[in-house]
């Protein structure tokens, strides 16, 4: 494979193509003014240390293999894509999507996974007004940080107990979506509960999202699975890739 693959231009095409033929806007991932400031700051923090993680984790793996990073930029474009296909759930104040952090987590890792999230999530708010910038940290932490290590650990899990690699894929794309929701309803529940229950606040949030993300994780569980199949059937060369840049 030549050293030379594109990755930045994928980004960049696919941006142009949802800029391209405008429509409604459809509030996504948590936007900006539904979070309290503190709050707001405080999921930031708590998404930095997984940011520098997954930043140290591509310097030091790109060290090892010269193509890691080209790779890195095709897994956070599809990331990208697949996470701008918003479902309205306008109960909730948002909208349901899939992730791609669980595919991305068992082809790079979680942590690097939560560097090109955070990417991606970037991009969608100032380009496609998905999410906001002040809640960036909070949608980090749910989608990059507990979406990604919720499928690489499920995927992990079922490595262990012998089940096949697309069960595997399959466990990770759907408890990576779940997991998302589960954050993102906390989020929403500790911010917007008040002086009310923070458990009533939660149920009904997570009530909120149950039609459209129970099924859309399934449905998630299969892209991964198809995904993670096609990649070893037609290109192993890059899970071989991948796999000398995780290499000690």
């Amino acid at each position: 494979m030549s050293k030379r693959l594109i990755h930045w231009p994928y980004l960049l095409w696919a941006i142009g193509i949802f800029t391209a033929f405008p429509g409604r806007a459809l509030a996504m991932h948590i936007s900006d003014g539904i979070l309290p400031a503190p709050w707001a700051a405080l999921w930031f923090l708590t998404a930095l240390p997984f940011l520098a993680w997954g930043l140290r984790d591509l310097r030091m793996r790109s060290e090892r293999n010269l193509q890691f990073k080209p790779l890195v930029g095709l897994v956070g474009a599809a990331v990208f894509i697949i996470s701008c296909m918003p479902i309205p759930v306008p109960t909730a104040g948002t909208c349901s999507h899939m992730c791609g952090t669980g595919l991305a987590a068992i082809l790079i890792g979680p942590a690097l996974t939560a560097v090109i999230t955070s990417v991606a999530l970037v991009l969608q708010a100032l380009f496609l007004a998905h999410g906001g910038l002040t809640t960036l940290g909070a949608d980090i932490m749910s989608m990059g940080v507990a979406g990604a290590f919720a499928g690489y650990g499920i995927f992990q899990l079922s490595q262990r107990l012998g089940l096949p690699w697309v069960v595997g894929a399959f466990l990770a794309g759907m408890f990576s979506d779940w997991a998302t929701y589960g954050v993102t309803s906390f989020e929403l529940a500790t911010a917007l509960a008040g002086d009310g229950s923070l458990k009533t606040m939660l149920v009904a949030i997570s009530l909120a999202f149950i039609p459209t993300q129970l099924p859309l994780g399934l449905f998630e569980g299969l892209i991964s699975a198809g995904a993670y199949r096609f990649v070893r059937a037609r290109r192993p060369e890059l899970l071989a890739a991948l796999q000398r840049g995780n290499a000690p």
